[in-house]
């Protein structure tokens, strides 16, 4: 008889320390007592017993899920949960695309450069711009040219210049060791603009 309890306690301690602890207890999985009832629509349905809330979630075919286990008492909504899950896993996807999206692309300059190099760099950010990526653009210094500072700034501010239509300063240029670095982001007004003509 002992041997039997202390196999069921151990049972029920197991979920929680696994990894069913990052997913909601849902159904027969919900072992308390009593929970707070929220309904499928957000309304209040009070404290119910555990056995009632299951029952209303099996006449309404919708699923019994712990949402706040460590209220007193813990709060079960009805849902559907394969729905919820779906929805859940395309909102990350959705999110972890946004993300994506945002690239840094890297342009490296030298002080000195001559025309014909600069307007091949230039077209560079323009492209990488015109995709959505930010651009960090880098001015690299190399012996007398370290005191010469003024030179970097000047070049990454005509490159601004030059692509103010496509992007913006996003973190202006600042000394980083042998190197002066600038950053240009994208507009993001690009894609409203795009409707605006859509609807004009």
């Amino acid at each position: 008889m002992e041997a039997s309890g202390y196999d069921r306690s151990n049972e029920c301690e197991r979920p929680q320390g696994g990894p069913i602890s990052a997913e909601p207890r849902i159904n027969d999985r919900i072992r308390v007592p009593e929970v707070r009832l929220v309904g499928p629509n957000g309304e209040q349905v009070g404290i119910v017993p555990i056995a009632k809330a299951l029952e209303l979630a099996r006449e309404s075919d919708l699923d019994l899920v712990e949402v706040a286990p460590t209220a007193r008492p813990p709060v079960a909504k009805l849902m559907d949960y394969g729905k919820f899950k779906y929805e859940s896993a395309m909102k990350a996807r959705e999110a972890r695309k946004n993300q994506a999206h945002t690239v840094i692309k890297e342009i490296k300059l030298r002080p000195k450069i001559d025309p014909h190099d600069y307007e091949t760099k230039k077209g560079h950010v323009v492209r990488f711009l015109k995709a959505g990526d930010k651009v960090k653009v880098t001015i690299m210094f190399r012996g007398r040219e370290q005191s010469r500072p003024e030179l970097g700034f000047r070049l990454l501010q005509r490159l601004a210049d030059d692509v103010e239509e496509l992007g913006f300063v996003e973190s202006r240029p600042k000394q980083d060791g042998r190197n002066m670095i600038m950053v240009i982001g994208p507009h993001k007004k690009k894609t409203a603009r795009g409707q605006e003509t859509e609807s004009a």
